[in-house]
């Protein structure tokens, strides 16, 4: 055999896939979904400690602490 006969049936030997596109289309699909879910669980922790200043306050007070201007202020 002469390399234009290999080439020939190599070529005729390949498999087709069809369209890669649409095949790694859920890679991305996933991705997009992680990204979102972690990003509503990073916006849930928003203003947290402002949302608890005033127990801390209460707590430093009760126990002696100065108030150097409060919790996270």
């Amino acid at each position: 055999m002469n390399v234009a006969t290999l080439a020939v049936l190599a070529a005729a030997a390949e498999e087709h896939h069809g369209n890669v596109q649409a095949e790694t289309l859920w890679y991305g699909v996933v991705a997009l979904v992680l990204f979102l879910a972690l990003g509503l669980v990073t916006l849930s922790f928003r203003n947290v400690a402002n949302r608890h200043s005033p127990k801390a306050d209460a707590y430093a007070r009760a126990h002696g602490a100065e108030l150097e201007g409060g919790h996270g202020h």
